[in-house]
């Protein structure tokens, strides 16, 4: 029960974790997290979660480097596999070498094989962490595959040489020429084994589908339970468990390619599942850290023994060491690795600076210090291991520390051409968003709703054209947002005169010109109050949850929308020629962004009109639930670039307001 207790009570930290980073995106979240769980930790809720090295290793490190196996780039690991190798190999052996012995110099009762070992702990960046750099910060492509790359592999090599040098401490045996044999056995079998037994789940997957087994549930579980099976059989077999789970995901990467056209629903179902997974599996691997960090640094921090200001400064010693030998390591590889074509991207010292800052230390580190075992082979107890456990901790906390801090110092961009870059922003992320938007609704495409769909996506791409070009200098934005509003209530005030014209000349019936009146009224009612606008929101999530007696007028319905469709079709008409006589060199763009609006709505009710079924509330129905689909795909889009720290709270918040403009006028005009 305390487990349950315990597990549940992580992941709703998780959930106060993405909370916290809503309002506050310029801590990480895995510093977040990490706070979370310690602050657990400390109060004292009796719910206590030991850290088991073999089942954290295999519970998280085996299905998050299978994933970034499965989605890294295999022909640039390919092109990069010798400076990748030089990274993870290399610059592990000269960390494993330089920074041992100095540890061993600073702290003589730390045997020189335990410092070995806590060097080689120390050498692995944390693979999440250096993607969500990959997302904050613009790195030359070469650049950033190849720290990818050394990600994974560099947690293997890290992992390996570390049980080496335990082993060497506890035995107190070591040979170098067995070692280095081991070394190349362990790496190369779990490369191998990784592809063995991938096949062989791919293989079982193709002969249940020949058998008539297409339910996606079981072929998910499989993918679910592929990279634990991969894992287990590579450690059990004595090699690399990690490089198995990587060589796996490139393995099952290709099969994925080979598949998904057949298996489109496979394919859906089973990234949405990963996403959720890897979100839980990401976060927890840090609230686990935090919930750790508590007992490893309070048993030195309360030791008499130990002088805190020594042990203090032994972890700035350590880092500054492993920034050093980081930072030489990536400026002379940048130089090396970058392709003719790309030696106009060759990057400054600014950027190998940004790349060295976000390789930092994670929940790796500390696992693999706590496996270091309490007694030697003789029977005493490990020498100096709280100590040594203190120092990987503090080493952790200090990288995690000093990349949420310099960072968004040594990346902040130019004061030059603010105004301009806002614009360009501001419009980058709408296009982005309206994409995102497009995806979702291809996403949810299927037979009964694919002409509404095609509907909808011909609004936001004909959006994207016209926000693609950009003729215009424009002053301010607010005065542009001005110009909107005024030309829109002008063309509001043609329709309503097209309108009124048509009844007096009879050329329409009175209740479907008083319908019309009556959508164009409450359109010009959100344009001049935003509390309007909001009210109308309320009353359409009202509307939908609340159950209409419609029976028996469906048809009715369905032929009274046609008349107004088709007079809201002349009306528009009449307003778009308004708009383009009132065009000026002023308010070129204004006009012309309203217009491409008028003639997204033209197309809309065109196409509606032209179906061969008849237009009834199914109809109206799904171009709503769609609508609303895209508008939350395009918010989605702009949360996840504000937390990513690429636009500032006021440009979401600004980005936000115009799509519930746009949400609002939708359902102002009842979906016509």
């Amino acid at each position: 029960m305390e487990v349950l207790e315990a597990a549940l009570l992580m992941i709703a930290l998780l959930g106060v974790s993405q909370v916290i980073n809503r309002f506050v995106p310029a801590i990480p979240i895995p510093l977040v997290q990490i706070a979370l769980g310690a602050l657990v930790a400390l109060i004292p809720t009796g719910i206590h979660m030991p850290l088991d090295h073999e089942l954290f290793f295999l519970l998280f490190i085996a299905p998050l480097l299978y994933n970034d196996g499965k989605h890294y780039p295999r022909k640039e690991l390919w092109r990069l596999k010798g400076p990748i190798l030089l990274l993870a190999v290399g610059l592990v052996f000269i960390v494993v070498v330089v920074v041992g012995y100095a540890i061993h110099r600073l702290v003589p009762t730390i045997p020189l094989a335990a410092a070995f070992g806590l060097a080689a702990i120390l050498s692995p960046t944390d693979a999440v962490a250096v993607s969500a750099m990959a997302k904050r910060v613009q790195m030359p492509k070469s650049l950033m595959r190849l720290l990818e790359g050394e990600s994974l592999m560099n947690d293997a090599s890290g992992l390996v040489a570390f049980k080496f040098a335990i082993a060497a401490a506890v035995t107190g045996v070591f040979s170098l020429a067995q070692a280095s044999v081991s070394f190349v056995l362990v790496a190369v079998g779990g490369l191998l084994a990784g592809i063995v037994v991938a096949q062989a789940i791919s293989w079982t997957q193709v002969m249940l589908r020949r058998f008539g087994m297409e339910d996606v549930t079981i072929h998910v579980i499989i993918q679910i339970l592929t990279p634990f099976m991969i894992y287990m059989v590579a450690e059990n077999i004595g090699v690399s468990g990690i490089l198995a789970a990587v060589s796996g995901g490139l393995v099952h990467a290709i099969q994925e390619e080979r598949t998904e056209k057949s298996l489109v629903k496979l394919h859906i179902v089973s990234s949405s599942t990963w996403s959720i997974l890897l979100f839980v599996l990401n976060g927890l691997v840090f609230v686990l850290l935090g919930l750790q960090l508590p007992d490893a640094i309070g048993t030195i921090f309360t030791d008499p023994l130990y002088s805190n200001k020594r042990v203090f400064t032994l972890i700035g010693v350590i880092y500054l060491l492993l920034f050093v030998l980081r930072y030489a390591w990536v400026y002379l590889y940048s130089r090396w690795i970058l392709p003719a074509n790309e030696q106009d991207q060759l990057p400054s010292a600014r950027y190998v600076l940004i790349t060295t800052v976000s390789g930092v230390r994670g929940a790796v580190t500390l696992a693999g210090a706590f496996s270091i075992p309490f007694f030697l082979a003789n029977g005493e107890a490990f020498p100096e291991r709280d100590l040594i456990i203190f120092l990987a901790a503090g080493v952790i906390l200090l990288s995690l520390i000093v990349a949420s801090v310099v960072l968004p110092l040594i990346t902040k961009k130019s004061d030059s051409s603010k105004e301009q870059q806002e614009e360009k922003l501001e419009k980058v992320t709408q296009i982005l968003g309206m994409r995102a938007a497009i995806h979702a609704l291809h996403e949810a495409k299927t037979p009964d709703n694919a002409l509404a769909v095609g509907v909808i996506i011909r609004e936001y791409r004909q959006s994207i054209r016209q926000l693609s070009r950009e003729p215009y200098r424009l002053g301010s934005k607010k005065q542009l947002r001005k110009q909107m509003i005024e030309l829109r209530k002008l063309a509001l005030e043609t329709e309503r005169q097209a309108v009124k014209r048509l009844l007096a000349e009879e050329a329409v019936e009175e209740h479907t010109a008083n319908q019309l009146l009556n959508i164009l009224n409450q359109s010009e009612s959100v344009l001049s109050d935003r509390s309007y606008m909001w009210n109308v929101v309320k009353k359409e999530v009202w509307n939908r949850f609340v159950k209409r007696n419609r029976t028996g007028m469906t048809e009715a319905m369905s032929e009274a929308n046609q008349e107004v469709l088709r007079l809201k079709l002349t009306t528009v008409q009449e307003a778009i020629m308004h708009l383009k006589q009132e065009r000026t060199q002023d308010n070129a763009q204004a006009v012309d962004q309203l217009i491409t609006l008028y003639s997204s709505v033209t197309d809309s009710m065109q196409a509606r009109l032209g179906m061969e079924r008849p237009l009834d509330e199914d109809w109206e129905q799904q171009l709503k639930e769609l609508r609303h689909l895209g508008l939350q795909a395009e918010r989605d889009a702009i949360q996840t670039r504000f937390e990513q720290g690429q636009i500032t709270r006021k440009l979401a918040n600004k980005l936000r307001f115009y799509i519930s403009y746009r949400e609002s006028y939708m359902l102002g005009r009842g979906e016509i």
